[in-house]
């Protein structure tokens, strides 16, 4: 037994493995990227691991779809055997006197991707088991679309590398072949010492899978050694250009849909061409490695710093040409925008429209509807369509009426600025149904696969493309991915301008919507709507008992007076509300000094506050005006949330708990400051004024949908479920009686 055991352990496929733990541990990184990933143990509540078990293609998961992510794992794997191969071929010689040295070693180098492959098909089958409700059959037709593409990618490399073994063999195989007769001939019965630095190896599997015992090679001079090795390195080398030149083409073209392949595809070729990389720099660099990866950071800085490369995203609509009319951001000129005259002509203007709201109503004193809806990705925009869509049946339609303001954050405004677009296209065709399932699908379509393919496609590898956008040249990157996806999956009905807002606002014909966003440089929110709202720059204070402070957010439209703010995009508008970090590009803006937008929810995840400063501007008008002024809630996640608590649970925790401990808390710490807002403005506006909050709540503990722009089809589900939970039908029939 202990013979055997001996054997075992010193088999080249165990010391293979050994030494990639060894030597290079920095490559086994992309490999416990993906097993985490797929486990979801890497950015699960974002949905990463829905990319590679739900990949989509031309907006299906099918055979097809994971035919090319199964192609692109053998792309993986066999520039993980390519990159090995280079590094590794010291410790190895005898490979190099073999007829198919390549094929050899990719044979005893798969323990790692065996494993990986049936760790992916173990949690692929569970994942659309459970998750995408699919059945058997189905599953089997994706797993064997995911082997027919690896197996195409493992075939094409192998006769690749064939070819490249059988003409290198042809030049210099009769070398071989007499050097190893004489060799035998000389000294058949005698051993000589492990030659340093080469591996124990008493076992490898042939390419018929036969146990084989390597020869010894030491007879062979070093240099007809490297020889060989080199001719097999310089295909390795041409395999990974080839791969990279295969994303800078897909990143050209990714505009047309058939190039838009699955995320996981472009992640896993990308790792791939990232292995090569790093063993081409480790190898050929050596100790030079890390001060060269330095010298080209400096260069790169040195040409963002001279303009001469601008990776940045803008806002398209917005003008950029003119550096000198660019607003001056600084204390002064923004406190000049708070003047008393700036904010009374603009409080003006909104109570023109409030009048011009009223005179829409039936009674004297009506109900007046204020929206905020919450961040939280695609479930948020899916919860809150569905809430609004509900509410609108069981109002008669007479929901949108009688609101006259929606605020809120990322995903949630996604979902409030669709259903308010549908809302004013039914007012001009009575066609529309507005409770028509479809736009719920619509808006629960998957928006990840195309950013991350977009990230990497495009951001980190393909050449810069511009497109014009309203009248402006703007680069393609993942940010302008997610717009045309958002618009492709919303049928093109937000494809506009905030500006195309302006009347219908004026007139009351459709609610006033603010898109706001947080400031990166000083965590000021800007507030971006078609009309001036400098009264919300700063809380009304009593100057009499209170001093003066600086405004905490900077109104869009008069800020950018001088850039053609109404041109924006609302895709753009939106996107910046949904700015979740690294996700999405930070968008940067025309001012002196630049100074980019973020997520709005860094800030305010429900648009609250900018709700109640809109209150407490007009709070005589709306006593006088409204029996009473209703703030409707629509919350990703229950209130308090008590069954999602932070507990570290690692020897680490102490040094983790600090930044963990906000990043889980964020809304939480949120939500204790609105609680006490909202206290205050009831007490402050009287009994006319209330809280209505519908909140999705998941029907099994700890299984809330991901907090991501992808959802699976029992998260769906989950989401449309939760309009029946009690607490929400209690919220619906609030609603209905104030209608009464």
């Amino acid at each position: 037994m202990k013979k055997y055991l001996v054997g075992f352990y010193f088999s080249l496929p165990v010391q293979l493995l050994l030494l990639h733990f060894r030597r290079y541990q920095v490559l086994l990184i992309f490999w416990y990227i993906l097993f985490a990933t797929v486990s979801g143990h890497f950015l699960q509540p974002y949905g990463a691991n829905s990319l590679f078990l739900a990949p989509e293609y031309l907006a299906n998961v099918n055979a097809l779809s994971m035919a090319i992510v199964g192609f692109a794992v053998g792309v993986f794997i066999m520039s993980w055997n390519i990159t090995t191969f280079i590094l590794h071929t010291k410790h190895i010689k005898f490979l190099a006197t073999t007829a198919q040295p390549f094929l050899k070693f990719c044979i005893n180098n798969a323990v790692l991707p065996l494993f990986f492959l049936i760790f992916y098909f173990v949690y692929f089958i569970n994942y659309n088991l459970n998750l995408e409700l699919l059945n058997a059959f189905d599953i089997i037709i994706l797993l064997s679309g995911f082997l027919g593409g690896f197996i195409l990618c493992v075939f094409i490399s192998f006769i690749y590398f064939f070819s490249a073994d059988i003409n290198i063999y042809r030049r210099i195989g009769h070398v071989i072949v007499s050097e190893n007769k004489r060799y035998e001939k000389s000294i058949r019965r005698r051993q000589r010492p492990q030659e340093k630095g080469v591996i124990r190896c008493d076992w490898f599997l042939s390419a018929k899978f036969g146990l084989r015992k390597p020869r010894n090679v030491q007879h062979y001079s070093e240099e007809f050694l490297d020889s060989i090795f080199k001719r097999h390195h310089f295909a390795a080398v041409v395999a990974i250009l080839l791969s990279f030149i295969f994303l800078l083409i897909i990143g050209y073209f990714s505009d047309n849909k058939i190039f838009q392949i699955p995320a996981a595809a472009s992640i896993t070729v990308f790792f791939g061409i990232l292995i090569g990389v790093a063993a081409a720099i480790a190898l050929y660099l050596g100790n030079w490695s890390i001060p060269a990866l330095i010298a080209a950071g400096l260069v790169l800085n040195f040409l963002y710093q001279q303009n001469i490369i601008d990776p940045r995203n803008k806002a398209y609509g917005l003008n950029y040409n003119n550096r000198s009319q660019r607003p001056l951001y600084s204390r002064d000129a923004i406190k000049k925008m708070t003047s008393s005259e700036n904010i009374e002509a603009d409080k003006k203007t909104f109570l023109n429209m409030l009048q011009n709201w009223k005179r829409k109503q039936t009674t004297d004193k009506p109900v007046l509807f204020i929206i905020n809806s919450s961040g939280g990705g695609t479930r948020s925009a899916t919860f809150t369509l569905d809430v609004l869509q509900k509410l609108d049946s069981i109002t008669n339609g007479q929901l949108m009426p009688h609101t006259f303001l929606m605020n809120g954050a990322s995903g949630g405004l996604l979902g409030a600025a669709y259903f308010r677009e549908l809302y004013w296209k039914k007012l001009k065709d009575s066609s529309i149904h507005l409770q028509d399932n479809s736009y719920e699908k619509n808006i629960s379509r998957d928006l990840l696969n195309p950013l991350f393919s977009s990230l990497v496609s495009r951001d980190l590898l393909g050449p810069v493309r511009e497109v014009e956008i309203n009248g402006g040249a703007y680069i393609r990157d993942r940010g302008y991915a997610f717009e045309e996806k958002l618009n492709d999956n919303t049928r093109g009905v937000l494809d506009k301008t905030i500006g195309d807002y302006k009347i219908p606002e004026e007139h009351a014909a459709i609610p006033v919507m603010f898109f706001n966003s947080v400031i990166t440089r000083d965590g000021r929110e800007m507030i971006i709507s078609t009309h001036p709202a400098r009264f919300l720059m700063q809380p009304l204070i009593d100057s009499q008992h209170m001093r003066l402070t600086d405004p905490d957010a900077i109104d869009f439209t008069s800020f950018f007076q001088k850039q053609n703010p109404l041109n924006l995009r609302v895709l753009s508008a939106l996107r910046m509300n949904a700015t979740f970090p690294y996700v999405l590009p930070n968008v940067w803006l025309p001012t002196n000094p630049v100074i980019d937008v973020m997520d709005a929810g860094l800030r305010d995840n429900f648009g609250q506050q900018t709700s109640l400063r809109f209150i407490n501007n007009f709070k005589d008008w709306l006593q006088q005006n409204t029996s009473k002024v209703v703030l409707i809630q629509i919350r990703d996640r229950p209130v308090g949330d008590w069954e999602r608590p932070y507990e570290p649970g690692s020897v680490f925790s102490p040094l983790t708990k600090p930044i963990f401990l906000l990043q889980n808390n964020w809304y939480r710490l949120q939500d204790y400051f609105q609680i006490d807002e909202l206290n205050y403005a009831a007490q402050a506006f009287g009994p006319q004024f209330s809280k209505i909050s519908f909140q999705y709540v998941p029907s099994k503990t700890n299984a809330n949908a991901a907090l991501s722009f992808h959802l699976t089809a029992s998260e769906k589900i989950d989401i449309e479920a939760a309009l029946n939970e009690p607490s929400n039908e209690r919220s619906f029939q609030q609603v209905v009686d104030l209608m009464k």
